[in-house]
């Protein structure tokens, strides 16, 4: 993408940065959300009414009877009364009131914007509103999954969620470098390391979601052996080979422990290619990835040996934010991009 005007051009910079910070923060909040087990709290979908929140006791009646109405209130959290559901509606609603933002935030520019750079040079970024407007119903395809004959979303449909969200705000940020950073260096790493480095980061994310909706990090609470043993001894190591291993909890955390040695291995290969063969324009990013890798792994085993607490839970969430960020930027200086 280029645009000729300057001032335009840094409206458009600045507008992605926006963009970015918003889906950031609704990561955050959607973590927030699951951690404390507030995303069935709203029942109805409200695409345009929800908008605004309850306003009084007859509001909050309303919401709350149908609450009652499903699994979750009835086997699980049948002592709630009205004060703690306001706590865990705040968290559900104030997410959604993100999303919506991030909708016409993301649309209204958008469309100023086709004026004035041109369609032809936009329908990328086009086909990332239709992402976010897909994401939206994704969000209530995921709540729905939780409504009848259980009492927690699906976790496959979780992790759809929420791989779509990291997907989104890749795209973004990786619009926004196109603009704004030339891409000169001539020595660069074979595209496909880093590219494959940020496909396994990805799958690592999909096995943290699994973790998350199946509560997967409150049990085996050791590392790095879980419990006494390597292998989880609830399971047989043929489950591995399985299908149904995604829907067992010990199992997706074993596969969660080991992708991320599997991705401090890969890390320190290509560190080592990066080095030997003297690409000295990554140099400066691989470290950055390096720090970030180290902290998120240290987060990860904080989590799982506080029993997944919501504090070291939510900032390995976020710190999944910067891993990919980093990423994606690390990604672009060894494209073809200009």
């Amino acid at each position: 993408m280029y645009i000729e005007n300057s001032y335009l051009k840094k409206q458009f910079s600045i507008w992605l940065l926006l963009m970015l910070l918003i889906i950031s923060i609704i990561i955050i909040v959607g973590g927030l959300t699951r951690l404390t087990d507030s995303g069935l709290s709203i029942t109805e979908w409200e695409l345009f009414s929800g908008f605004l929140p309850p306003f009084n006791e007859s509001d909050w009646d309303h919401y709350f009877n149908l609450y009652k109405k499903i699994p979750e209130y009835q086997l699980q959290n049948f002592s709630m009364d009205l004060a703690e559901f306001k706590v865990i509606f705040w968290w559900e609603w104030v997410h959604r009131f993100l999303g919506r933002l991030l909708g016409i935030f993301f649309l209204v520019p958008l469309i100023y914007f086709s004026f004035k750079i041109g369609f032809s040079k936009l329908y990328k970024i086009y086909f990332i509103f239709l992402l976010i407007c897909f994401q939206g119903f994704m969000g209530w395809y995921m709540v729905s999954s939780g409504l009848v004959d259980r009492v927690d979303v699906s976790h496959f449909r979780l992790s759809a969620h929420l791989i779509i969200a990291f997907i989104i705000l890749s795209l973004i940020f990786w619009n926004f470098l196109k603009l704004n950073l030339p891409n000169n260096y001539i020595i660069k790493i074979n595209f496909y390391l880093p590219f494959f480095f940020l496909l396994i980061i990805f799958l690592q994310i999909l096995m943290g979601a699994f973790v998350s909706g199946m509560d997967a990090g409150t049990i085996y609470n050791s590392w790095p052996l879980m419990g006494n043993s390597y292998f989880p001894d609830d399971n047989n190591l043929i489950n591995l080979f399985t299908l149904s291993a995604f829907s067992e909890p010990s199992i997706v955390q074993f596969f969660h422990r080991n992708l991320a040695y599997l991705i401090l291995i890969f890390y320190l290969f290509i560190l080592y290619k990066i080095y030997k063969n003297k690409i000295v324009g990554s140099y400066n990013s691989i470290k950055i990835i390096g720090i970030i890798l180290i902290l998120q792994i240290l987060l990860g085993i904080l989590t799982l040996l506080y029993g997944a607490q919501i504090y070291f839970a939510s900032m390995h969430q976020i710190c999944s934010i910067f891993l990919v960020s980093s990423c994606i930027y690390f990604l672009y200086l060894n494209s073809n991009t200009n």
